[in-house]
């Protein structure tokens, strides 16, 4: 499957060039934003912990190994790119026991930068945000355009498309997904359920934005809309009034998508129509999932890209910096700029 089928048209027009992305981990660098003040007392230790080239998932099992403790007593708040610089917090459950020697944890590609006690465990989404340090090489594209985009983007945000990595390679978690869904079955497999389920309901997200983007509505609000604000579960139906918003304009309020599953749609009019409309172009994968027992949720179409900054620290280099909700993905903002190339299609580009 192709990055247009999987995510959709650009908003903001064609890319201004070619750039490699994450030639070193370095080049992409995330930390969480943790907006918890922890108490220093508990029975939670809680780890800020550095990883290079590193999944999340594995850094809990060598943290648990280390503590001596099942990894059902590890927490995180959220998954982090393996192929990156990362920073982000974990918990461990350690009721009635000491701070335990997790130097057997460290190595090159795992550091532990700071150790804090809390009387709760870290819960999953319980960050606040994001925020990514990101360098662009082998860049060719003019500077004028890429900065005149890169302000279109800091004032208007981008389409909030899930990035091709909750795809797998080559879009090869949705075909999965349409497979167990013809034969109306569930993996067995804990993990392979999980990520097929969110694949498939983030392909029908997909193509709702991108029908949106194509007609130019997605940044703003339509009679029979579910509006919502940024950061917030919350929503509220759009009528003629809600249209005309100011907060639309300001990028605090949303229109909306959905993130199929069992139960009612809740916008109305002709939005309600063009999503059903795109649930009747998959429907042994909406039924799938409603028969899976996810919830109708929503999601906001339109990302808002804070404190976006960037440099171009040489000509064939641009950095840029911004935060971003948790969930949503850098990729989605980059691809606004310019075509990413693998270091493979960079090398290839070079030649010729």
């Amino acid at each position: 499957m192709t990055e247009l089928e999987l995510l959709g048209p650009r908003a903001w027009g064609e890319p201004l060039g070619t750039a490699q992305l994450k030639a070193t981990a370095e080049d992409f660098q995330v930390d969480e934003v943790l907006d918890i003040p922890l108490s220093g007392s508990g029975e939670h230790l809680w780890l800020w912990v550095e990883k290079r080239m590193l999944n999340t998932e594995e850094a809990a099992r060598r943290l648990a190994k280390a503590a001596g403790v099942s990894l059902r007593n590890i927490s995180y708040a959220g998954l982090k790119d393996r192929q990156a610089l990362t920073r982000q917090w974990f918990s461990l459950h350690l009721p009635g026991k000491s701070d335990p020697d997790l130097r057997a944890a460290e190595g090159e590609d795992l550091h532990i930068l700071d150790v804090q006690r809390h009387s709760r465990k870290l819960q999953r989404g319980a960050h606040s945000a994001n925020g990514f340090t990101i360098r662009l090489t082998d860049l060719k594209a003019e500077h004028a355009a890429l900065e005149q985009r890169l302000q279109t983007i800091a004032m208007h945000g981008v389409p909030n498309y899930f990035g091709l990595q909750r795809f797998g390679e080559n879009g090869n978690n949705v075909l999965g997904a349409l497979e167990y869904a013809q034969r109306k079955e569930l993996p067995v497999q804990r993990n392979l359920r999980s990520r097929l389920l969110s694949s498939g309901r983030s392909a029908l997200f997909n193509r709702v934005l991108a029908q949106r983007v194509a007609n130019n509505t997605w940044n703003v609000a339509q009679v029979g809309d579910v509006l919502a604000f940024t950061g917030s579960r919350s929503f509220f139906v759009a009528g003629p009034d809600e249209c005309h918003d100011p907060r639309l304009a300001q990028l605090d309020v949303h229109p909306t998508g959905p993130l199929w599953g069992d139960g009612e749609l809740v916008s109305q009019a002709q939005t309600q129509l063009d999503e059903l409309a795109v649930a009747a172009s998959l429907p042994e994968l909406c039924t799938w999932l409603a028969n899976a027992k996810l919830e109708q949720e929503r999601r906001i179409l339109r990302l808002p890209v804070r404190d976006l900054t960037w440099s171009f620290t040489a000509d064939d280099c641009l950095q840029v910096q911004f935060v971003l909700l948790p969930g949503c993905f850098a990729t989605v903002v980059l691809r606004e700029l310019v075509e990413l190339l693998s270091v493979t299609e960079a090398v290839q580009a070079c030649e010729f």
